[in-house]
């Protein structure tokens, strides 16, 4: 008891207003003094703290519900792009198949053209020689037909004399006159 009075009493030995500071050694304290302060912030603290407490507590309600809804929205964003993306790999096979069916028909086609254009080709090439051929034949013919006449001229001229030449005139009337009797 005789700290509680020593406590109340030495109030008058308290430094003049104007410094403030706390005692932090719990045995020295007033128990008194600190179950009245505890109190008033007890007393008056409760409907501030109560009212910080509601305030924090409806802030992250209000977190957590958009945070759902965020997630809620996240959610059918991903499945809407899922689906988007399983409509995409279905065309993308789609086209890969078709592309692929399609480099095959073309290939096929290609090949088909260039064998018929090379058929083309081997035909125009052995037309060509054909023609040639039979070209180069005529013409050797007629080198041929043209030496044998102008020889059987030079033959025919250095063995004519008139005479010859008149008998042989008289053969061809006469042969082209009995020709002539005959279509009669």
């Amino acid at each position: 008891m005789k700290n509680i009075t020593n406590s109340f009493v030495s109030v008058g030995h308290w430094p003049s207003a104007g410094s403030f500071e706390f005692n932090t050694d719990i045995l020295a304290t007033n128990p008194i003094n600190l179950s009245v302060v505890l109190g008033v912030l007890i007393f008056f603290g409760k409907g501030v703290l109560n009212d910080l407490l509601d305030k924090r507590k409806q802030r992250i309600l209000s977190t957590i519900r958009n945070s759902e809804e965020l997630r809620r929205g996240a959610i059918e964003q991903l499945e809407r792009a899922r689906v988007r993306l399983r409509k995409v790999e279905i065309e993308a096979d789609e086209y890969r198949t078709n592309g692929y069916s399609e480099i095959e028909r073309e290939k096929v086609n290609l090949i088909n053209a260039t064998c018929k254009s090379l058929e083309r080709l081997e035909n125009y090439k052995n037309e060509t020689l054909f023609f040639e051929k039979q070209r180069a034949i005529n013409q050797v013919r007629q080198q041929v037909l043209q030496q044998a006449l102008q020889r059987a001229l030079g033959t025919l001229y250095s063995c004519l004399n008139s005479e010859l030449h008149f008998r042989t005139i008289s053969a061809n009337i006469g042969i082209l006159g009995s020709v002539e009797e005959i279509t009669d």
